[in-house]
């Protein structure tokens, strides 16, 4: 089924509305998200199983991104009042950002939490105050991230903030297969967890890791037997150490030209 991906302002998701001609790739709209009337952007066309729809209500205009825009402002001056409700309350939970639809009917509390939280007397407390339905969504490490921004270790805003809409799994796996070091500063992202673009080059380090052979295996080459010392995934080239008397010479080769010896192997 055809359908158009919306990506909603307000929250780290995505809904999905029936594809018509009206619209196209970039148009801002207001949708009707059960019941709350919320703005998005049109990413595209995408092909799905099946979704919930969600109606279109009307293309946004500029009244309605305003709108969207003091509202940003407004749940922002928000944040630091419902955090220390939930310090008075004791609530071992942290607020990553709040989030409201555009006629502020509804705020959505996002937070992380190691275990359940018992916030029915929050709940109580913020919509006497705020005079709005309280919806309190517990979100990861990740959609925190995703939704409020941040720069990673490469210099560059994080990808999931710049397009990324689904996270895929990410395993330790990945960043040994890639001779990453296993140092929690090289390998976490802004989230904390897994960086997501080890999982980009997963594929070709994989395919590599059944070409080359392994460390301390032994290898013919154009020069003789030898053991490998090291490989180079991406210059696709082994370098193989040579035994003679009593010194060891080195040499590097094209994978190409060097053929495993798969029944030979030193310790």
């Amino acid at each position: 089924m055809q359908v158009m991906e919306i990506v909603l302002f307000n929250t780290p998701m995505s809904v999905y509305a029936k594809e018509t001609a009206n619209f196209k790739r970039g148009d801002r709209v207001v949708v009707n998200n059960a019941g709350s009337f919320e703005l998005g952007v049109i990413k595209g066309v995408v092909n799905i199983d099946t979704a919930d729809l969600v109606p279109i209500v009307r293309a946004a205009s500029k009244e309605d991104n305003l709108k969207h825009c003091e509202n940003c402002h407004y749940t922002r001056t928000l944040l630091p009042e419902i955090k220390k409700e939930t310090e008075k309350l004791n609530l071992d939970m942290k607020i990553g950002f709040i989030t409201t639809n555009l006629d502020r009917s509804k705020l959505t509390v996002n937070y992380t939490a190691d275990e359940r939280v018992d916030f029915r007397e929050l709940l109580k407390v913020l919509g006497a105050k705020y005079k709005s339905r309280i919806e309190m969504r517990q979100i990861g490490n990740r959609d925190e991230t995703k939704t409020i921004g941040a720069i990673g270790i490469c210099g560059r805003e994080t990808c999931c903030k710049l397009y990324l809409n689904d996270f895929d799994k990410v395993s330790i796996k990945m960043a040994k297969n890639q001779n990453i070091a296993l140092n929690p500063t090289r390998i976490n992202g802004m989230c904390g967890r897994l960086l997501c673009c080890l999982k980009y080059e997963d594929e070709f380090y994989a395919q590599m890791q059944k070409k080359m052979p392994k460390v301390n295996a032994s290898v013919t080459t154009p020069d003789g037997v030898g053991t490998v010392a090291a490989t180079d995934f991406l210059k696709e080239t082994v370098t193989v150490n040579f035994v003679k008397d009593d010194s060891t010479e080195q040499k590097v080769y094209d994978l190409a030209d060097i053929k495993i010896e798969k029944a030979k192997r030193t310790k």
